[in-house]
């Protein structure tokens, strides 16, 4: 299919499509290295510099990370690899979860389109998928119907979006038969804000008439086509509410149909899963497939497993896919071998799907029918098992280091263990985490950690307790360079700061304003110097500091 790309000819491969000569003449990659021919493509050349098939619209990564969105080239193939997962997990999911011909309340939505100096449509992976025909068909197929119409999941303005995805969810309350967003905070997110809106949802359902908070018209016309005075439904809505217990259990409450809750829950998604937990009361967290904005890797085919246990079965025909074998890391690294402040591993020579071992740790790549070739997709992943003959995967971390100041290496994994610790002293407390990151100061000498913390409701009167969180935050991070650097001073205290209600609303408001999907947005779990306006946003709105006295 892509024999013929300008890509690979140069490289030598002449159209050969064994195994040995594929890896022999070409190398493996990163996104830099695929970057001019991909941006070659959105100004305007032909799609042969990479593919076969037509390059028909690029996909913008999250962006996140480097606090812009990469480029990702996306065609047909992709949308058909993604129907594959979407029924290949739901085959399973449905199993053991048996669902009927019902709605589902999805918090999905379409992030801004654009077109590329060469004319080509540019849109998050997400929303190239949501547009598609596909899409549709599959989501009928599959049971899982939105409860919002088009004019909803499409609307340019994210709040009037929520609002409607809440209402036409109570609209259909009886018929839901499951809860999800691509990303578990978008499923937090939605019920903090229920939280704050429910009383004017039940006006609405009790009137017949849509807020006034709604202007977009097309989104106005849509749902007010569904809204019906149904006093009955609104004082069911409102005693339910009334009575709950801090919000606990609020899902299946006023879903009373819905089996279970569903959207990523690994990685950074894992901080979210406490304020989950609270809202699903005794419903099943599933978690879904496992992907990436270049592309998907697997399906969830264990879905009792819970979150933190999940495992993902390779779908070996959406990709052709590699694994790089990390063994035991490094304990000491010349600076010039941290490149892009990658966690440094013993690297062996990648290995094929089936040459994989059973609790071995390994980096994926993988080549798609997009025009990533050998592509190292920088996740660090440990097998499991196998699923008949295709290796069944754990999400460990992301390759790239999150916090690295002198000889310590601290991953995503790290920090939220570390989190995870320091927030069981607030249990007793009133006080909850609502988001976090962290930031490498290297402006002090020596640099220190920064971890940002978002509290539910304002610390003032347990000073000792934060205190306490500031000193237990530094004492979880175990490993062995971060330690040893703070016993010498070579790393300073950690600080805690505290920010202001709401700071983590703005900074994803700031990247719904770079062109960013909200079902796509994944919070960065560190934000670099390169991330400037994220790191002012999180700055000026400091409103407490601490020291770490654990050292």
């Amino acid at each position: 299919m892509n024999g013929g790309a300008e890509y690979l000819q140069s490289l030598g491969l002449c159209g050969r499509t064994d195994p040995e000569s594929f890896k022999a003449c070409v190398p493996l990659a990163t996104h830099s290295d695929l970057e001019p021919y991909i941006q070659r493509i959105a100004d305007g050349e032909d799609s042969s510099i990479l593919t076969g098939k037509p390059i028909t619209t690029i996909s913008l990564s999250s962006g996140t990370t480097r606090g812009m969105p990469k480029f990702v080239p996306f065609n047909d193939e992709l949308v058909s690899s993604t129907m594959q997962i979407y029924r290949t997990s739901f085959a399973f999911r449905n199993r053991e979860y048996p669902i009927k011909n019902g709605k589902a309340l999805q918090f999905i939505y379409s992030g801004k389109q654009f077109k590329t100096r060469g004319g080509l449509t540019a849109a998050t992976a997400t929303t190239n998928v949501f547009r598609s025909e596909e899409f549709k068909k599959t989501m009928k197929d599959i049971q899982s119907q939105c409860c919002s119409p088009d004019e909803v999941i499409f609307g340019p303005d994210f709040s009037q979006t929520l609002y409607c995805h809440l209402l036409c969810g109570l609209i259909f309350s009886q018929e839901v038969q499951f809860v999800s967003s691509t990303f578990a905070h978008g499923i937090v997110h939605a019920f903090r804000t229920f939280e704050q809106v429910w009383e004017e949802l039940c006006a609405d359902i009790r009137e017949g008439v849509l807020s006034s908070r709604v202007t977009v018209p097309s989104v106005r016309a849509a749902v007010s086509q569904l809204l019906r005075p149904d006093p009955d439904l609104a004082d069911a809505i409102y005693e339910k509410c009334s009575r709950l217990s801090n919000w606990y259990g609020l899902i299946p409450e006023l879903w009373p149909n819905a089996k279970y809750v569903y959207g990523i829950m690994t990685g950074s998604m894992e901080m979210y899963l406490k304020k989950l937990r609270h809202y699903a009361g005794d419903l099943p967290l599933v978690s879904s497939d496992y992907g990436s904005s270049e592309g998907w890797i697997g399906a969830n085919v264990n879905p009792l497993l819970p979150p933190e246990s999940v495992t993902f079965a390779v779908l070996p025909d959406i990709a052709y896919f590699e694994f790089i074998p990390l063994k035991e890391e490094v304990e000491e690294a010349k600076e010039e071998e941290r490149i892009d402040s990658s966690l440094v591993y013993k690297e062996s020579e990648p290995v094929g799907l089936t040459e994989v071992k059973v609790g071995e740790e390994y980096e994926i790549v993988f080549t798609s029918f997009a025009g990533l070739y050998r592509y190292r997709l920088g996740d660090v992943v440990k097998v499991k098992g196998f699923h008949n003959s295709t290796p069944e995967l754990q999400f460990v971390c992301r390759r790239n280091l999150l916090l690295t100041i002198n000889i310590d290496k601290n991953t995503e994994k790290d920090l939220q263990q570390a989190v995870d610790s320091a927030t069981k002293l607030l249990s007793d407390s009133k006080l909850e985490l609502v988001d976090f990151t962290s930031h490498a100061d290297l402006s002090t000498d020596p640099g220190h950690y920064v971890i940002f913390w978002e509290l539910s409701v304002d610390g003032d009167n347990d000073e000792v307790l934060l205190s306490e969180c500031c000193d237990q935050l530094d004492r979880a991070f175990v490993d062995a360079g971060y330690v040893s650097s703070r016993r010498v001073g070579a790393i300073g205290a950690l600080e805690l700061r505290l920010v202001r209600r709401g700071t983590f609303h703005r900074i994803l408001d700031h990247y719904l304003g770079l062109g960013a999907a909200v079902s796509q947005f994944k919070m960065p779990r560190c934000v670099g110097d390169s991330n400037a306006k994220v790191l002012q946003i999180l700055c000026d709105n400091v409103v407490k500091n601490y020291f770490s006295n654990a050292f």
